[in-house]
């Protein structure tokens, strides 16, 4: 069972921004999709962006394009989330997530389920924009 851990997390006001990393063995995996995921008490944990390890494309929900990049780092093995511009909206517990049993189209375009398609997880890092 592989242990993923994220840091980076805090509170800023909006407009700010913060960079999340999550440590995680996985990225010498070429076929491994990596992911972002937030989560707000008493709603489902969603997908907010996406990287596939073999060719580096990458997905995002609408609502932080163009405000959020994913990034890889094979050297240290880490999975980064810059988010800037941040705002109310984007706070939320993060989660970093790692599989390598997704297909590449789908890490791509976002076709996951977080429960079903991801086994491995990070204990989170919390995120609040005020």
């Amino acid at each position: 069972h592989v242990q993923l851990v994220e840091s980076g997390g805090g509170s800023v006001q909006a407009g700010g921004s913060l960079r999340l990393s999550c440590t995680a063995p996985y990225l010498a995996d070429s076929s491994t999709c990596m992911a972002w995921f937030r989560q707000v008490a008493e709603k489902e944990r969603e997908g907010v962006a996406a990287i596939f390890n073999g060719d580096r494309r990458v997905y995002y929900r609408d609502s932080v394009k163009g405000r959020f990049t994913v990034s890889l780092d094979n050297a240290t093995n880490t999975l980064y989330l810059q988010m800037n511009s941040l705002k109310p909206e984007d706070t939320a517990m993060y989660y970093c997530a790692a599989t390598a049993g997704l297909e590449r189209e789908d890490c791509i375009e976002g076709y996951f389920i977080p429960s079903v398609d991801f086994g491995e997880w990070g204990q989170g890092t919390q995120v609040t924009v005020s």
